[in-house]
């Protein structure tokens, strides 16, 4: 048997059945759920390094569209954060990158 320990969508439980798939699930408590988002989010961002592509950002998006619920948060305030940061600091349209600054 195969050790996991990691957050998996909802239909995987039944699509294991449904393989007769002998496994041990169960649905997180509400002190751990937000602990696995957190690493499932670090999973997919590892993914998304590894294999850039529009799946994988597919799959941080559901992990941080859960993310957002559990903290009570919606897309639309990422979007308004997104808004007020770019004014502030700009965005990254013109590709910068810092190579260093001195020190007074």
């Amino acid at each position: 048997m195969t050790y996991y320990d990691k957050l998996v969508r909802d239909k995987i439980p039944q699509i294991l059945k449904e393989k007769e798939k002998d496994f041990v699930a169960y649905k997180a408590a509400d002190g751990e759920y937000f602990s696995y988002l957190r690493k499932k989010l670090l999973e997919e961002v590892h993914e998304f390094l590894e294999s850039p592509s529009v799946h994988e950002l597919a799959d941080i998006y559901e992990v941080l569209s859960a993310l957002l619920k559990e903290m009570g948060s919606t897309m639309a305030d990422v979007r308004l954060e997104r808004v007020t940061k770019t004014e502030e600091r700009g965005a990254f349209d013109e590709r910068w990158i810092l190579g260093e600054v001195k020190d007074d």
